[in-house]
């Protein structure tokens, strides 16, 4: 537990009061450091130009408006009449999202000490956000975020109140906690109150500002590793597991109970589900929210943690069998293709003769080279080989058709459509997409509602826009075969910094033997 904030004395009068000029505003630093980090995936560490490729830094209001999260932080903080926003320059996103591995210690070094200077210059400030994810892995770093509120922390001293926003996905324990004074967690998963969170920081770091929150913590670790696919917040016990820390934030006033269900594809030794939980001014009373949290994680284990999807002749099968049944469109998440370049449900696909199919994308950069060297255009035809270029990505498939499209779309300079086979196409991408709706995939002479089955690399987030607004009629999730990277068989993952032993499904923590 975190060492309590000074609780300022004539709180009563100070809540009420709005502020008489600019010197009684309560300023707070904004920043912005959100990588989910797959330790196992290939193509290298990530260094300072993959975050540069974009898009430079932000900063101001375009820093503001970047984000659910801070949009959620300021536009709540805006509304109280009394908060002075202070955005520090913040990266916004890195080429190859959540398919890049370790940033380098250079790279988190680079851009964390420049948030770090510039908020040494700026006038003193009353409150720090900081817009997190809790996955983020580097080099010779083993808690990041961790690290970023401690280096906040160094500057603004102990009677500052720090707020941290993080996706479920985070891997945390009680490090972060040590430094600053709120984590707030979103509770669905495809994730919808990203937003919700982000204004949940902002009452919680002015209360606490103003001297009327008072943050004692608790955190607890059950033991817990489960990948990701099994986290989808549609589906018990994990829906139940987030329903309880709503209940208990419904029950009891000022407590906030945010849960992390762990992202295992980091190879970080605080990997696995955490429960933080804040409470004004009353330590009993986290502890004994997080013991009840804690334990009912212990509870549902079996089911949360523990399951299996089909392979792809076998999703062959259940997609034809939904197609002859007219229950389409049929939605197909390939979950575990991190890099993006899988081709194992394509071929499975064409060997069973199922047709009218988008592929959705398969990361194949070398054909988008060629392709580009070549001066290809629309209508030209296409006979070569895509996808496949990683030990997991399986084997590269040759298709032949045309050329559809080559030009911008989906945040990239250069994507590919090309259609083949009897009424099937696949976009090409440079590096992993994760396709959330089927109007994104409106690209060039693409109209989704020409396709009976879309197969797109995702595990959970696909829902979003194909699954629970009604969209398809059927949803399969697909399993691959070896070498595993982003599987349910997390002990094929070769871990250097995580003991599976201690970790519920493939062993048993320490503290519960």
């Amino acid at each position: 537990m975190r060492r309590l904030i000074p609780f300022l004395a004539g709180l009563a009068t100070a809540a009420c009061q709005l502020p008489d000029s600019d010197n009684d505003r309560i300023r707070i630093a904004v920043a912005k450091f959100q990588h989910e980090t797959c330790t196992f995936c290939p193509g290298g560490d990530t260094e300072i130009e993959d975050w540069l490729r974009y898009s430079e830094p932000l900063t101001g209001d375009s820093l503001l408006a970047s984000g659910e999260y801070v949009r959620g932080f300021a536009d709540r903080a805006r509304e109280f009449g009394d908060v002075e926003l202070v955005p520090l320059t913040s990266p916004i996103g890195v080429f190859g999202g959540s398919s890049r591995s370790w940033n380098s210690e250079e790279t988190f070094e680079h851009f964390l000490s420049s948030m770090i200077d510039e908020l040494r210059q700026a006038p003193p400030v009353d409150a720090v956000y900081l817009a997190l994810h809790g996955a983020m892995a580097v080099r010779n770093v083993p808690r990041p975020e961790a690290e970023i509120a401690r280096r906040f922390r160094e500057v603004v001293g102990n009677d500052v109140p720090i707020a941290g926003s993080f996706d479920l996905h985070g891997n945390e324990d009680e490090e972060f906690l040590r430094w600053a004074d709120f984590a707030f967690v979103t509770k669905r998963y495809p994730h919808y109150d990203a937003y919700i969170q982000g204004e949940r920081a902002a009452r919680a770091l002015r209360l606490a500002a103003l001297g009327r929150y008072r943050s004692t913590t608790a955190t607890r670790k059950p033991g817990i590793i489960t990948a990701t696919v099994l986290q989808w917040t549609g589906q018990s016990p994990s829906m139940d597991i987030m329903e309880r820390a709503r209940r208990w934030e419904a029950r009891v006033p000022h407590a906030y109970v945010s849960v992390f269900y762990g992202y295992p594809w980091s190879d970080v030794p605080d990997v696995g589900a955490t429960v933080h939980v804040m409470t004004h001014d009353d330590s009993q009373l986290a502890n004994e929210i997080a013991d009840d949290m804690n334990e009912y994680f212990w509870r549902v284990r079996e089911d949360f943690a523990v399951g299996g999807y089909p392979g792809p002749e076998e999703a062959a099968r259940i997609v034809a069998e939904a197609v002859s049944e007219g229950a389409v469109p049929v939605a197909v998440g390939d979950h575990s293709d991190r890099p993006g370049d899988a081709t194992h449900i394509l071929e499975a696909f064409r060997s069973a003769g199922i047709s009218r199919v988008l592929y959705a994308t398969i990361t194949s950069p070398a054909t988008l080279d060629s392709l580009q060297a070549a001066g290809a255009g629309a209508g030209d035809t296409f006979a070569g080989s895509i996808g496949g270029f990683t030990p997991s990505g399986g084997a590269p498939a040759t298709i032949e058709g045309r050329l559809e499209y080559l030009g911008e779309a989906l945040g990239y300079d250069h994507v590919a459509v090309i259609s083949f086979g009897q009424g099937d196409a696949v976009i090409l991408t440079p590096t992993y997409e994760q396709v959330l709706y089927p109007e994104a995939l409106e690209i060039g002479p693409l109209k989704p509602e020409e396709f009976d089955i879309f197969v797109v690399k995702s595990r959970v987030h696909f829902r979003r826009g194909f699954d629970e607004t009604g969209y398809a009629r059927t949803v399969v999730v697909v399993e691959a075969p070896e070498p595993f990277v982003g599987t349910t068989f997390l002990d094929a993952l070769p871990y250097e910094h995580v003991d599976l032993g201690q970790l519920y499904p493939y062993g048993t923590p320490l503290d519960r033997r």
